[in-house]
């Protein structure tokens, strides 16, 4: 079907696709090579030039076993990764490796490689609409995408973990199968005591329970050790998000029961306003009303508060931590800091000397996404640069990649062409509708949902990271950054790091995702470099 729209339609073929691809076509009388990549990023696609020639290839494991690749590290793909725990598309880890950005295509003739060229531009502009209407137009819309999604040869199944967006999700897929499986995770106990974690497997039964779903639950014990070196190698990339581990063992369990789609909820929180950060980041727009002593007194009071108390997690303290420390920054600068896991400021620090790198850059790339369009309605401009840097460069990454290496294909409803345009048309107040979170979108759920799932508290697709670092990888932390080790890779300052595991351990910071990140960082270099 594909070589045949290229063959009618030729470039504009792009434009009448709707879902995920990457792919490529070679025109033999023309000798002329052209590669494309859907709208969003779903699928990923990574090219090298060199010589004259070209690479490419799904996977960057693939480019790097091509004879007389360059192996020379990008200096701002680690940064990237350092400062999000990700990379965004318009970076990868190798100097001479590319990716092929969302809605864009390539052509490449006489060795002669054109600039990508976009072909998919959403439209930018809100419409002022009732709220009843945009409620119907979004049920429509969001109904329309599951049918379209649940279209294939095979069974199709859901994730399940008991939020808005999977249960939605699932129980409109569930229209369309009657035997629908649906899978989730479960921490134990204990790791969500150390955690401070909400209980999700107990909303994800309520709601299989009551629609007869086929339910299955992956439970993750504590074998961190024996999955990271192997997610390592599948992302490709150093993506300091253990979520990929969740996503890897749902996707295995599901293979296991013969289920090769599954559909996700991801797409929802970034399109319809649904994350914390965001939600912090209006709260700090107001917290710069308030007299600069008041300001000055919160600050520090929050580094006094601890993260961790008698074994536990404490997010009062590490929730006051991260919020004073981009309260007071420009809108753009807030954001960016409120997903990163460095000041731009000290970040330096934590490299040796001789890889000091320019940090403006990345803040220069954020600022330029942020302020482009939506001006005047910073719910949209956060909602539109997490489509174009958090859902493409980590989410959909680890997603795809994870769910790949166990035979699945994951499909994301919301993150649908027709969906997304009919979402960035909704003006920020409505999707704030209650002072709610996702607010426009509960208004829709509430036709299919419990209230009890609709109104619950924001839950993460996480995994405990912070019971991890001081438990079941504690051991793996003393031996891959030991100051020895450090010395002799000879990118990160060795006090610098010892400093950032001493205090997590005293409980004075909260670390854990950073420390995690070196160790996927120490690994992929002994993987990809040496």
């Amino acid at each position: 079907m594909v070589l045949e729209a290229f063959r009618i339609f030729g470039v504009d073929c792009l434009n009448h696709f709707k879902g995920m691809f990457a792919f490529a076509v070679y025109q033999v009388q023309s000798k002329e090579l052209f590669l494309a990549r859907d709208p969003f990023g779903v699928k990923p696609l990574f090219y090298s030039i060199s010589g004259g020639q070209l690479a490419f290839a799904s996977e960057l494991k693939t480019l790097t076993k091509m004879p007389g690749f360059d192996k020379n590290l990008n200096k701002k793909g680690l940064l990237s990764a350092v400062n999000y725990l990700w990379l965004p598309e318009s970076v990868s880890m190798f100097e001479g490796v590319k990716k092929l950005q969302s809605g864009h295509y390539l052509k490449v003739k006489n060795h002669i490689t054109d600039t990508p060229i976009p072909y998919y531009k959403p439209k930018r502009n809100t419409i002022n609409r009732p709220l009843t209407e945009t409620i119907e137009l979004l049920d429509k819309q969001l109904n329309e995408s599951i049918e379209r999604h649940m279209v294939a040869d095979v069974p199709v199944s859901t994730f399940l973990s008991g939020g808005l967006d999977s249960s939605l999700i699932s129980v409109l897929a569930h229209k369309h199968n009657p035997n629908l499986s649906t899978y989730s995770i479960n921490i134990l106990a204990e790791d969500q005591i150390a955690e401070q974690m909400p209980d999700d497997a107990k909303y994800a039964r309520q709601l299989a329970k009551k629609h007869g779903f086929n339910h299955h639950e992956v439970t993750i014990t504590p074998q961190i050790v024996d999955y990271l070196p192997k997610m390592v190698y599948h992302l490709d990339e150093p993506i300091g998000d253990p979520a990929a581990i969740n996503t890897y063992l749902i996707s295995e369990e599901a293979t296991k029961n013969g289920s090769k789609v599954l559909l996700s909820g991801m797409g929802a929180d970034e399109i319809f306003f649904g994350y914390r950060r965001q939600m912090a980041t209006l709260m700090a727009m107001q917290f710069q009303k308030l007299p600069k002593g008041l300001q000055k007194l919160s600050r520090w009071g929050a580094e006094q508060l601890p993260v961790q108390f008698a074994g536990r997690g404490f997010k009062p303290g590490r929730w006051a931590q991260r919020f004073t420390g981009f309260a007071t920054l420009p809108p753009a600068q807030a954001y960016m800091r409120s997903y990163s896991y460095y000041n731009m400021d000290n970040i330096g620090e934590l490299f040796n000397e001789s890889m000091r790198m320019d940090k403006d850059e990345l803040l220069e790339e954020h600022e330029v996404i942020f302020n482009n369009f939506y001006h005047g309605d910073i719910i949209n401009q956060m909602c539109y640069t997490d489509t174009k840097m958090f859902m493409n460069g980590l989410n959909l990454t680890y997603t795809d990649r994870a769910s790949m290496a166990a035979s699945v294909e994951v499909r994301v409803p919301f993150i649908d062409k027709d969906l997304i345009e009919m979402a960035m048309s909704i003006p920020g107040e409505q999707k704030y509708h209650n002072k709610q979170a996702k607010g426009i979108l509960k208004k829709v759920a509430e036709q299919y949902l419990p209230k009890n799932i609709v109104y619950r508290p924001k839950a993460s697709f996480g995994a405990p990271i912070r019971s991890w670092i001081s438990g079941s990888l504690k051991d793996m932390v003393n031996d891959l950054l030991n100051t020895q080790n450090l010395k002799n890779r000879g990118i990160f300052d060795p006090e610098f790091v010892a400093s950032l595991i001493e205090d997590d351990r005293k409980g004075k910071r909260d670390n854990a995702y950073q420390i995690y990140e070196l160790l996927t960082i120490e690994l992929w270099f002994r993987e990809f470099m040496d």
